[in-house]
């Protein structure tokens, strides 16, 4: 399975749930997400089988070593994506948007020099949006 945007954006939302809340479940996905319940289930079968997140017998789901790297890269791109916006004057809303759309897209070069770029401007803190 490669890590498609979709990939990237499933274990970002399992990051985000599970810090939030003490256990993560498939409904808790599709809800974050929009998304029916058989097509979370698929894609979460695929991901659990390529070693990017865990379910136990409970159902609780959590991310591996490998699904918590992605996740945790696609989410510092977000945050810092948001912030930067909104330091440029964008509307929260709006910057949450657009740095959905741009956070897997952007070469790690670009993101690198934004990300330098927007801690200076910013006095060095990186928050979470």
């Amino acid at each position: 399975m490669a890590i498609t945007e979709a990939v990237e954006n499933y274990l970002e939302t399992i990051l985000i749930l599970s810090k939030a809340q003490p256990d993560v479940h498939a409904i808790d996905i599709c809800s974050y997400l929009g998304y029916s319940r058989p097509t979370v289930s698929i894609i979460l079968k695929k991901m659990k089988e390529e070693g990017l997140v865990n379910v136990d017998g409970d159902n609780h789901i959590t991310l591996t070593d490998a699904g918590r790297a992605v996740a945790e890269r696609i989410y510092d791109r977000h945050t810092t994506l948001s912030e930067l916006f909104m330091l440029l004057g964008v509307k929260k809303d709006q910057a949450l948007e657009d740095a959905c759309k741009v956070e897997h897209d952007l070469s790690d070069e670009t993101y690198t020099l934004l990300k330098a770029h927007y801690l200076k401007l910013s006095g060095g803190t990186n928050g979470e949006v």
